[in-house]
């Protein structure tokens, strides 16, 4: 942006005073909306959208001048386009100005850092390039057995009860637990390392105390991978051609654990949410019209994780959805109002079952490495959960339901529900609703041939025992037998 005038419309291009009843509750100068203090951030967004296209000016705290991509071709043409816009904040003429101070609210989000997600050209293939190559080591496989073994652990602390709060007891607590696997930490997870992503996240007082005790988690991971390298996220970093510094494994480490973390939390409680409070939605997907995954990304379409990434940098003068758009201009990804642009959605609350052209993951070089391990988890977490509960239901009217609600993203404070209490399973079992119970000894039996365990079709240590009722008298040796190898290769392939 240039010096005169400060803002990106001009003097001449000034937006109406709002009418009574306008969702912005801040019209700052230039009569440009004040983003952070709208209080129906989706109706603004409606509002901008007619009064300026698919780009508009808005501003954000200290009155800090921005550009807000509202159309879903804009936004993926600017994040696909390297050559005019950049993730490198050193260029936005804000910063270079001085009107954004050192302890602006938005600057942890906005400052350059040495990731691979700022970077750009041959620096970015060499980040980049480390990152993605460590995420096509993970085993997916044997990643959603974990989280089924995960979400088990989970689900065995309040199904006793009959009673849950499942965001703070479960979706943001399964990310975590899972992520601390695929990095290579799982003794680092437990319920401090949570509170400290959490709190980080929040930016409360102690957000600097819990940043450098995630940061002190992982630089001993590095450290340990260093010299011991082992089959997980970490030790490929670690050891990439690529050569990356202990800081950059450091950084890269925290920007995985934390996105995926904070974004898969969102996705969990926004997708249990929905099969909670409309009952359309939830009869798909007890019918069969709707699997999890395509439920997941319904979610992903209607309530994505992030509303918008901050920010993107405009490298040369350019035209973006009908506006100029000046060199060193700074301008906001839209990802929810990109999802309901009525280009792309005539009608917002359309089905979109089976489309992926959502913006929730990004797009272009930064898009989203790790979108995959979220699917994994929102997918395998909210199955699991249906079907050891299948009557959860909502603790509270869903009037009562609040979130805190950022220029980046809506979180759900709370999701109280209640259900009939069920016996805990064991962590390798299959979810399921029903208690299993052993089968007794026959009194007849007098083979030193163990009792069938309770577990034995869920928990692979067990021996492979033949299911199905008692044989008859004489017919004792067909009771118990190993499976077949086809049996065994479908246990494998299940994951059990």
């Amino acid at each position: 942006m240039t010096p005169e005038p400060h803002y990106p419309t001009g003097p001449d291009d000034l937006a109406p005073d709002p009418p009574p009843g306008c969702p912005a509750h801040g019209v700052g100068p230039g009569g440009l909306y004040r983003l952070h203090e709208a209080r129906d951030l989706k109706a603004l967004y409606a509002r901008l959208r007619e009064s300026y296209g698919p780009v508009a000016p808005v501003l954000l705290h200290d009155d800090v001048p921005m550009w807000v991509v509202l159309g879903h071709a804009e936004n993926l043409h600017m994040v696909r386009t390297p050559s005019h816009f950049t993730r490198d904040s050193r260029i936005w003429t804000p910063l270079a100005e001085g009107m954004v101070k050192p302890d602006h609210p938005l600057m942890p989000h906005i400052a350059w850092q040495p990731i691979c997600s700022h970077a750009e050209g041959d620096e970015h293939k060499r980040l980049r390039g480390a990152v993605t190559a460590a995420m096509a080591t993970i085993d997916h496989r044997g990643l959603r057995r974990h989280i089924g073994r995960a979400t088990q652990r989970l689900v065995n602390r309040f199904c006793e009860t009959g009673r849950a709060e499942l965001v703070d007891q479960f979706s943001e607590h399964l990310p975590m637990a899972v992520m601390c696997q695929v990095l290579g930490m799982p003794e680092e997870y437990d319920d401090r390392i949570v509170h400290a992503a959490r709190d980080m996240l929040k930016g409360t007082e102690t957000a600097i105390a819990s940043n450098e005790y995630i940061m002190g988690c992982l630089r001993r991971l590095a450290a340990r991978r260093r010299t011991q390298p082992e089959d997980d996220f970490a030790s490929h970093l670690v050891n990439d051609p690529a050569g990356l510094t202990d800081d950059e494994v450091g950084q890269h480490l925290r920007v995985v654990l934390i996105a995926a973390y904070e974004a898969t939390a969102n996705l969990l409680a926004n997708t249990i949410r929905r099969v909670l409070t409309e009952p359309g939605f939830r009869a798909q997907l007890n019918g069969g019209q709707m699997t999890v995954p395509e439920a997941v990304e319904q979610s992903l379409w209607d309530e994505p994780p992030f509303s918008t990434v901050l920010g993107y940098f405009a490298k040369e003068e350019t035209e973006l959805g009908g506006q100029r758009i000046r060199k060193g201009d700074g301008l906001l990804f839209g990802i929810a109002p990109g999802n309901v642009d009525p280009r792309v959605r005539p009608d917002p609350t359309a089905d979109m079952q089976g489309n992926r052209s959502h913006l929730a993951f990004g797009g272009g070089p930064h898009e989203c490495p790790g979108q995959d391990i979220g699917r994994a988890i929102a997918d395998v977490g909210v199955d699991a959960l249906l079907m050891r509960l299948p009557d959860i239901q909502l603790d509270c009217d869903e009037e009562e339901l609040r979130w805190k609600e950022s220029i980046a993203s809506q979180h759900l404070v709370e999701l109280p529900v209640r259900f009939t209490p069920r016996p805990q399973q064991s962590e390798t079992a299959k979810p399921s609703h029903t208690p299993v119970i052993p089968e007794p000894r026959i009194d007849w039996d007098i083979s030193d041939m163990p009792a069938r365990p309770a577990d034995v079709d869920d928990d692979p240590a067990a021996p492979e025992w033949r299911t199905g009722p008692v044989p008859p008298a004489g017919q004792e040796d067909a009771a118990v037998r190993p499976l077949g190898r086809w049996q065994r290769f479908l246990r494998w392939w299940r994951g059990y």
